[in-house]
């Protein structure tokens, strides 16, 4: 009975991070670490969300600057930048977004499916929405965020570096 408790707990954690002034929420489970914003190096034809790669401890990462994939305006590091390493399958992905904030527990009454905004507004990359405090998490479905042939793209810059 414990155990399933604990699974309980953890079912409904999210590392929330902010994008200019709207919070952001990733499974916990698909968190690997957080970094302080290192250098990347750039990758000629590719998207312009995507900032490059990274090598983190010999593993070469594509790196996506959050907020050019949400068509906001791109703003130079600053000191609570960080990349957030989330592991999509097998592989790995950093996001760069403006500030990490909190890990976060939300009882399954507080999370909702988002609103239908209509045809023109693209929220399918949006798993549920959340009320925390006083504010809204958009919980992020992150397989949803990116197109398959942005995922496969993605997935193989890692693949190519690595293997380069």
């Amino acid at each position: 009975m414990e155990q399933k408790k604990h699974n309980d707990r953890t079912s409904n954690r999210f590392l929330t991070f902010y994008l200019e002034e709207e919070v952001y929420g990733v499974h916990i489970s698909d968190v690997k670490e957080i970094i302080a914003m290192m250098k990347t190096t750039p990758v000629p034809k590719t998207p312009k969300f995507i900032q490059g790669v990274m090598n983190l401890r010999g593993n070469i990462i594509p790196v996506v600057d959050m907020r050019l994939k949400f068509d906001m305006p791109s703003i130079p590091a600053h000191m609570y930048t960080a990349i957030v390493i989330i592991k999509l399958g097998e592989k790995q992905i950093g996001f760069i977004v403006d500030k990490v904030e909190e890990v976060i527990n939300v009882e399954e009454e507080h999370l909702s499916i988002p609103p239908e905004f209509g045809g023109h507004i693209d929220t399918k990359f949006i798993k549920n929405m959340a009320q925390y405090k006083q504010k809204v998490v958009m919980i992020l479905d992150l397989l949803a965020l990116f197109g398959e042939e942005e995922l496969t793209m993605v997935q193989n810059l890692s693949k190519t570096a690595s293997e380069a």
